[in-house]
């Protein structure tokens, strides 16, 4: 079998792999010439996915890129993994899904299976997405070609999961559209989950993100209450999570980051006012987690003394997680917005972010390089992600103030804080 995907990223890239290692032949499509240009030389862009990996599967003949959409004709199922951001009034932007739709359906063949993986609202796959391929290809969706929706559920940078192990949700157009797609995902994951339709299945993507928005807001809310009543809202945590039922923990930090928390709950708080609907929690969640760097700021300027206008301030970790280089929607840099703005001078460290790449939202950062992990020169250092390189650091003898998000530094200097 060989199957395309379209969209080497963070999710597309992994999943690639992930089916060559099942023995299926991958054709990887990305408009981005450079990322096919580094996979075709055995080369991986994305720190936590080894070159090895990518090597291997050329190696085998079971992997090749190409920024051309007309060779979708050679495959048999194409599985759409590409972003799906906000615009700038919170609103779902769909410009890659249905701008790689429309460059797909001229080459769309019966008999294909079409997958997006890509999340997104109830009713993108079998309306929008649908109407594209069928209008550029002239063919019918569960009758010409089959067309299926499947969540993503990637998880960057964890060592501990088994990508195969992770049971993959597929909802169809059809029946016949379903049992294909489950054909499929079943050549590389142990688990595949069907449902009635491509809308449970996005609905069900929705769940699992805003489930973790609305209890990280909620342990957000209760740190500024519990630190308000003088207790440490991480012992708290640590002891509540001795219970073995009814409890998982969740924690605070600086604000959300990643393609998943900080976007996801928006897409169905937009689709839901199409149906008179008011997604109060959700967007509760969302007003207590975007609030959190503001509170840093304060927390910043409680530890200095002083307001931060002129602070030079080292933020530690720009990646939204421990210990990749993905840095999509990390909190990182609102925070460096928000002190910018206040007209303190800015740095970062972050050993798995050597440089800034361009982004979307902060294209105003790129280029800038991760400073030494040293106190020189700075006033005031902010620890915002918690890179196990931290975890073990010995900050004991840094004579700057402190102030730690995630409650991190095990070796914590005189004047540590938390926020």
């Amino acid at each position: 079998m060989k199957i395309a995907i379209i969209g080497l990223g963070y999710v597309g890239l992994p999943l690639a792999l992930r089916f060559v290692k099942a023995g299926v032949s991958v054709l990887g499509v990305d408009v981005d010439a450079a990322k096919c240009a580094a996979l075709n030389s055995g080369q991986s862009y994305i720190k936590h996915v080894p070159a090895s990996s990518v090597a291997q599967a050329r190696d085998a003949g079971l992997l090749e890129a190409t920024a051309d959409f007309a060779r979708a004709r050679e495959v048999e199922a194409i599985l759409l993994c590409v972003p799906t951001p906000l615009n700038d009034r919170r609103e779902p932007d769909m410009t890659y899904v249905f701008g790689t739709g429309e460059s797909l359906a001229p080459h769309l063949q019966k008999g294909q299976l079409v997958v997006l993986e890509s999340t997104t609202y109830p009713g993108t796959t079998d309306t929008d997405l649908r109407g594209i391929l069928e209008r550029g290809s002239g063919l019918v969706a569960g009758r010409d070609f089959h067309l299926a929706f499947s969540p993503e559920r990637e998880d960057p940078g964890n060592v501990q999961q088994d990508a195969q192990k992770i049971p993959k949700v597929v909802g169809g157009l059809t029946s016949a559209c379903r049992d294909r797609a489950v054909a499929c995902y079943s050549l590389a994951v142990e688990r595949v989950v069907p449902v009635s339709s491509c809308r449970v299945a996005e609905a069900a993507k929705l769940l699992e993100n805003i489930y973790r928005s609305v209890n990280i807001a909620l342990v957000n809310e209760l740190k500024v209450v519990y630190t308000a009543m003088g207790i440490d809202i991480w012992e708290v945590i640590e002891a509540a999570k001795t219970k073995p039922f009814g409890f998982m923990p969740f924690y605070p930090g600086p604000g959300l980051g990643g393609h998943c928390i900080p976007i996801d709950p928006f897409y169905l708080t937009w689709k839901a006012r199409e149906f008179g609907q008011h997604s109060r929690f959700i967007e509760l969640a969302g007003e207590v987690n975007s609030a959190m760097p503001a509170r840093v700021v304060e927390s910043a300027a409680g530890a200095i003394g002083r307001p931060v206008t002129g602070a030079r301030i080292l933020f530690l970790g720009l990646a939204y997680k421990p210990d990749v280089d993905d840095d999509r929607e990390s909190p990182a840099y609102a925070l460096m917005e928000l002190f910018e703005a206040r007209g303190a001078q800015v740095a970062y460290h972050d050993p798995h972010v050597p440089v800034i790449r361009p982004t979307r939202e902060h294209p105003q950062f790129a280029g800038r390089k991760s400073a030494a992990l040293s106190p020189e020169g700075h006033d005031l250092a902010v620890l915002v992600t918690a890179h196990q390189g931290y975890r073990t650091f010995d900050f004991s003898g840094w004579p700057i103030p402190f102030v730690d998000t995630r409650n991190c530094a095990t070796r914590r200097p005189g004047k540590y804080f938390q926020a």
